[in-house]
C-alpha cells in the first residue's frame, strides 16, 4: 500500500460537491481590487510565480486570481481538484511538493495537512486579519469564508420550525426530511456533533434520524431541488445552496433557510481556508496572495457573488441571512473535522452509509 493510499484511509475524502456560482467579469472588479491590493502591495513583483493546489472551484476563485496576477505580475499555476484528494497528494509529496499554497473548501483537509507539520506558520498580520474562529490553533492556516449548516425548508409546508436538530427525530418529521450522508458537509457536521456531544449521543441522534425514514441524496443541491419540487419538506444542507439552485433554475424557489436555536450543533460554521506550505521558497508573494484574498473587496466578492460569509467582517451576510455574529453556533475545533474515518464508521454502523 503506497503512502497516498494510507493517508486517504486515514483522512478519507467524502463527496465534495462544488456549488456552481456565477463569475463576475474581470473588468467589473479590476478598479475596486486595485485599491484594496494597494494596501498589501506597494509595487509589482516581477518574475515571481506561485503553484496553488485549489480545492475551491474556478467558478468562484478564477476572477480573483486573474485580478491578482494583473495587478502584481505574479503568475499563478492553479491546480484544481477535490480538497481531500489534494490534501492526500500533499501528504504523499511531503518535502517534495511543488505547491506553494493549499486552498481548501473544508477546514478538515487543512487540518489533515497541518497535523503532519507540512504548513508554514503565518504572519500575525494575516492571522489577526480574520475572525478568531477562523484561525488555526497552530497558526498555519486561516479561513477565507464561512459556510454554515442550516435547515432548508418549504415555507408553504413547514409552519412550525424545529428549534434543534433533535426535533427532527420526532414522529412529525417522518418521511419529510432529506439528508446527504455521503456528502462531505454532512459528514463534517456529524464529526462536529461527535466532538461536542460524544459518540454515544451522536449515534443515538443518527439512529433517530434513520428511524424517521429520511430521503437520501448525493448532494446538497439535490435536497434543495427536491424541497422546491414538493418531494420533501426540509433538508440539512449548507446555507448557500438555495442561492445556487435558484440561480441554476433562473427563478425564485419555494425554499428558505432557517437556523436552529443558539448553541445548537445544527448551526455548525465550517470554513474554506488557505495555507502556505512549509517547503515553499516564495513566502513573500504567497503572503501577498493571502492578503489579497482577505482584502475588503475580495471578501465582498465572496459574500455578494459566492454567497458565503466573510471570514474578516462578521457583520456581512449573503442575501437575507442574519450576520455571522448573530448565529450563535457552538464553538468547535475546525481542524479536528479531518477525522472522517470514525464518522464514516458510525454512519455505516447505523445504516446511513
Amino acid at each position: 500500500m503506497n503512502y497516498a493510499t494510507k493517508m486517504l484511509r486515514k483522512y478519507p475524502p467524502a463527496n465534495y460537491g462544488f456549488p456552481m456560482f456565477k463569475r463576475l467579469a474581470a473588468s467589473l472588479l479590476t478598479l475596486s481590487l486595485v485599491a484594496s491590493l494597494a494596501a498589501c502591495s506597494s509595487s509589482k513583483i516581477d518574475g515571481d510565480s506561485l503553484v496553488i493546489y485549489s480545492g475551491r472551484a474556478e467558478e468562484y476563485t478564477g476572477t480573483l486570481f486573474e485580478d491578482f496576477t494583473r495587478e502584481t505580475g505574479i503568475k499563478l499555476d492553479i491546480r484544481y481538484g477535490d480538497s481531500a484528494a489534494l490534501a492526500a497528494q500533499i501528504l504523499e509529496e511531503g518535502d517534495n511538493s511543488p505547491a506553494d499554497l493549499f486552498i481548501s473548501q473544508d477546514a478538515g483537509a487543512l487540518g489533515a495537512v497541518s497535523s503532519e507539520g507540512l504548513l508554514a506558520t503565518l504572519d500575525d498580520a494575516i492571522l489577526n486579519r480574520v475572525n478568531e474562529y477562523f484561525r488555526s490553533q497552530n497558526k498555519d492556516w486561516v479561513g477565507l469564508t464561512g459556510r454554515v449548516r442550516i435547515l432548508a425548508y418549504s415555507p408553504k409546508r413547514v409552519t412550525v420550525l424545529p428549534r434543534t436538530v433533535d426535533d427532527l427525530t420526532k414522529p412529525e418529521w417522518k418521511g419529510r426530511l432529506g439528508i446527504a450522508p455521503t456528502n462531505a458537509s454532512f459528514q463534517a457536521f456529524v464529526t462536529a456533533m461527535i466532538q461536542t456531544r460524544g459518540e454515544v449521543e451522536t449515534e443515538k441522534w443518527l439512529r433517530g434520524i434513520a428511524a424517521n425514514s429520511p430521503k437520501y441524496f448525493e448532494k446538497n443541491s439535490l435536497i434543495v431541488e427536491a424541497i422546491d419540487a414538493g418531494e420533501i419538506d426540509a433538508g440539512l444542507v449548507n446555507h448557500y445552496y438555495i442561492y445556487e439552485v435558484a440561480e441554476e433554475l433562473g427563478r425564485e424557489i419555494d425554499v428558505k433557510n432557517s437556523f436552529f436555536a443558539p448553541g445548537d450543533i445544527g448551526n455548525l460554521i465550517n470554513a474554506s481556508g488557505i495555507a502556505i506550505l512549509a517547503t515553499s521558497k516564495k513566502t513573500e508573494p504567497a503572503e501577498k496572495l493571502i492578503q489579497f484574498l482577505l482584502s475588503d473587496t475580495a471578501q465582498q466578492f465572496f459574500v455578494d457573488d459566492v454567497n458565503e460569509y466573510s471570514a474578516v467582517d462578521s457583520s456581512q451576510s449573503p442575501g437575507e441571512l442574519i450576520p455571522l455574529s448573530d448565529i450563535k453556533a457552538p464553538r468547535v475545533d475546525l481542524a479536528a473535522l479531518k477525522d472522517l474515518k470514525r464518522t464514516q464508521s458510525l454512519l455505516i454502523k447505523v445504516g446511513l452509509l
